[in-house]
């Protein structure tokens, strides 16, 4: 029992977990100030775990990871490099692949209103989300987020507190 708890303490006190963490906050949090889409109408929490948006914080949080990992345990580790190739894979995923799901969605839901306008038999009530991807910008400002914040978090936040 002893064993398992300190692994619990181990999991919630993981510095480079923690700085992934708060990147990911960071990010949906400034998405509030810059991404008009909760002003027209979407409830705060949908809005907060929500993707898409500016910045990017698929793309924070595994910046955040790599360059956590690279300041702990070194750049020429294997974790660095690991992590380093998730982030790649990830930011281009966002900014590739699910953005154009995302342009997709879109057009299928033109459609399918107008196919609803025009032939009222026609009812397909569930509309598909359309807000998936993000553009390079947002990418690009999520991955400098989650390099700042581990700057932050490994430097300076982290030493005083863990």
């Amino acid at each position: 029992m002893l064993e398992l708890r300190g692994h619990i303490i181990d999991f919630f006190t993981n510095p480079v977990l923690l700085c992934a963490i708060f990147s990911w906050i960071l990010a949906q949090v400034l998405k509030l100030f810059t991404s008009p889409k909760y002003r027209h109408g979407m409830s705060l929490l949908r809005f907060v775990v929500g993707s898409g948006g500016m910045p990017s914080s698929h793309s924070a949080a595994v910046c955040a990871t790599a360059f956590s990992c690279g300041i702990c345990y070194g750049f020429d580790t294997p974790s660095f490099a690991i992590s380093a190739v998730l982030a790649v894979v990830v930011m281009r995923d966002a900014a590739g692949i699910r953005r154009e799901a995302g342009k997709q969605a879109e057009v299928i839901n033109q459609v399918t209103q107008e196919l609803g306008r025009k032939n009222k038999k026609f009812n397909f009530e569930e509309t598909l989300k359309e807000l998936l991807g993000h553009t390079p910008l947002q990418v690009t400002m999520g991955g400098i987020l989650g390099f700042i914040m581990a700057l932050i978090c490994q430097l300076w936040l982290f030493p005083m507190i863990l």
